[in-house]
């Protein structure tokens, strides 16, 4: 396997792997709480900079990636004066993969009783955990997965 590969006009790190080419494009954390922010209601360079603390620059930077990845799209603020980060389908498609970090970090980065947000539904109900299944609707996990057509 050729560890970095130009494909497209993008170099990836493993062009074979799913989860390379995703990594490479919001991999860094920045990128992930620009999304995570996203999907909660921000739309504005302040909304994300004031919610995240990260640099100017840094945030410029990843807007802009997510932008050119679709991501986000811009649109003109209903000011007219400014523009704001919409999620598109594709970065819409991106809440399960938030999710589940959100589960895991619930499970695993907080003491029994720690206080943390919780995500809940429209009713204010806590969400059920995911759980992969296959096309049936049975459960996996890694013991009962492959991965195929790998280089």
């Amino acid at each position: 396997m050729n560890p970095t590969a130009l494909v497209d006009g993008m170099t990836w790190t493993d062009p074979t792997c799913p989860v390379a080419r995703t990594l490479d494009i919001v991999g860094d954390r920045w990128s992930m709480l620009v999304i995570r922010d996203a999907i909660d209601g921000a739309r504005s360079f302040t909304d994300f900079q004031q919610r995240t603390g990260v640099a100017r620059n840094i945030l410029t930077d990843r807007l802009r990636r997510l932008v050119d990845r679709g991501i986000l799209r811009r649109e003109p603020a209903a000011s007219g004066r400014r523009q704001v980060y919409v999620l598109t389908d594709e970065g819409r498609d991106f809440f399960t993969v938030i999710l589940a970090i959100r589960q895991w970090g619930e499970r695993h980065m907080f003491a029994p009783g720690e206080a943390h947000s919780v995500l809940v539904d429209e009713a204010g109900r806590p969400l059920a955990p995911l759980h992969p299944v296959d096309v049936n609707g049975d459960g996996v996990d890694m013991d009962t997965t492959a991965v195929i057509g790998r280089g």
